[in-house]
């Protein structure tokens, strides 16, 4: 959008359209205006200059504005419409939003009114711009494993591309569920080191006793059982990455000597005198609050401070509330043709009861719901009455506190979010025709979801 939009009024009255101009001389920012008295006189004007903003009265001497509207889409020249009219019925309003129109004013109309909606119309367009040239600077949904078309996570796929150009250390974190794995493999195969070996070690799964052994390696009678010499994770990752899953489970004492590793590259095996050198990218991952668990004592200042160079944080899926839908699909596709069978998609019901839920458990409590339902069902459509009762059951442990039925409600922005991006989905993406099924204008939308977006992409920074 240029520095001053152009607003196009289309009013066969000479007097009222005078007071409009009058009444749009008092918008805060610089705005170019126009005026015809006719719909031909307006299909000409926009085949030579395309105006930002349409303020179009319906009831014009050679066509009526709706039909103009419908013109203009024909021939590819729509524009975002503010209708005026004396026609106070919904059917004529939900009509002239079907349109694309963006806000709906009856006559007679005051100054305030008039310039208020104006004012909001050309704040919500270049909002909408802003957004568009931001998200299109942003890679595409799909990411070296990752799933999902949301802001966020395209800011993420952005992130990821730039850690892995870098040998830093990079520390992830993220709820259980949100796929930081997956973040691990993508950095490193996205980096220099993609031809040499990835190689995970989980911290909480491995017993402490044996961790030592298993990231150091050890030598022949080091220990009783040590029946022959053994290279440890450093070693087998040697020229490409080492990946500490839940690194805030290490003990101390393993923290201290991981630290002289991280500071030196040299490593002893247990039982063995001689130092070795590596050459490795760190990367971490932690579903705790790194900083909280130094604070607390658990986690060496030191350590986190070698390790948390470049922080990653991945999203929760209530985040990025935009993907459920694309994720269960995947999903459903996915396990159908590992189980061979056919499914056909889902019933509205079923993806109202997946847009709802809160989805503690992230992407991987989603993905085992669709894999039951998968196992559990023949094929067809899947209708909510497959869904689990109650998918929590799929998280983990029950949070407690409160009663059951309490457990379940919602805050209201969760809920007018989840209303919203359903109405859009089943509008199949059109946000201007959800707009004028829920009522509201299709502004109010963009505002709302730039919003949520902003806010989690700052809850994520």
């Amino acid at each position: 959008m240029s520095t001053r939009p152009l607003l196009l009024l289309v009013e066969d009255d000479e007097l009222l359209a005078r007071a409009y101009m009058t009444f749009l001389s008092r918008l805060p920012c610089p705005c170019e205006t126009a005026h015809v008295a006719s719909a031909g006189e307006a299909l000409a004007f926009i085949e030579q200059r395309r105006p930002e903003l349409l303020l179009l009265d319906l009831l014009l001497p050679d066509m009526h504005g709706i039909e103009l509207m419908r013109v203009l889409n024909e021939r590819g020249l729509a524009c975002p419409t503010i209708v005026v009219t004396v026609e106070n019925s919904a059917e004529v309003a939900v009509n002239a939003m079907q349109a694309g129109a963006v806000d709906y004013l009856l006559k007679p109309l005051s100054p305030e009114r008039l310039v208020t909606t104006v004012r909001n119309a050309l704040e919500g367009l270049n909002l909408k711009a802003r957004l568009h040239d931001y998200e299109a600077a942003l890679p595409d949904a799909g990411y070296e494993g990752f799933i999902g078309n949301a802001p966020v996570m395209r800011v993420l796929y952005r992130l990821i591309g730039n850690a892995a150009a870098s040998d830093a250390s990079v520390f992830i974190s993220g709820e259980s569920g949100t796929g930081k794995d997956v973040c691990a493999e993508a950095i490193h195969n996205r980096g220099r080191r993609a031809d040499k070996p990835l190689i995970a070690i989980n911290c909480a799964a491995i017993p402490r006793e044996l961790m030592e052994s298993e990231l150091f390696g050890h030598l022949r009678g080091a220990f009783t059982g040590a029946d022959r010499n053994r290279e440890g994770a450093i070693a087998l990752a040697d020229g490409g990455t080492l990946f500490f899953d839940e690194v805030c489970e290490l003990n101390l004492d393993l923290q201290a000597k991981l630290l002289r590793f991280v500071e030196s590259r040299a490593y002893r095996p247990v039982g063995g005198g001689q130092e070795r050198a590596a050459d490795v990218r760190i990367i971490c991952a932690t579903n705790r609050d790194p900083l909280a668990e130094v604070q607390a004592g658990r986690f060496r200042e030191d350590l986190y401070y070698r390790l948390y160079v470049v922080p990653i944080t991945l999203p929760p899926l209530r985040d990025r509330h935009e993907d459920i839908l694309l994720l269960a699909r995947h999903f459903l596709d996915r396990f159908a043709r590992e189980e061979g069978k056919d499914f056909t998609g889902f019933s509205d019901g079923a993806e109202a009861e997946l847009l709802t839920y809160p989805w503690p458990g992230n992407v991987r409590q989603l993905q085992n719901v669709i894999r039951r339902i998968v196992v559990m069902q023949s094929g067809g459509t899947v209708d909510a009455l497959m869904l689990p009762a109650t998918p929590a059951a799929e998280s983990g442990p029950a949070s407690v506190g409160g009663t059951p039925q309490a457990a379940q409600i919602r805050p209201l922005w969760e809920q007018e979010r989840a209303i919203i991006e359903r109405a859009i989905a089943l509008c199949g993406g059109n946000v201007i025709e959800a707009a004028a099924r829920l009522g509201i204008s299709d502004s109010t939308i963009y505002r709302k979801r730039a919003r949520w977006q902003a806010t989690a992409v700052t809850r994520e920074a």
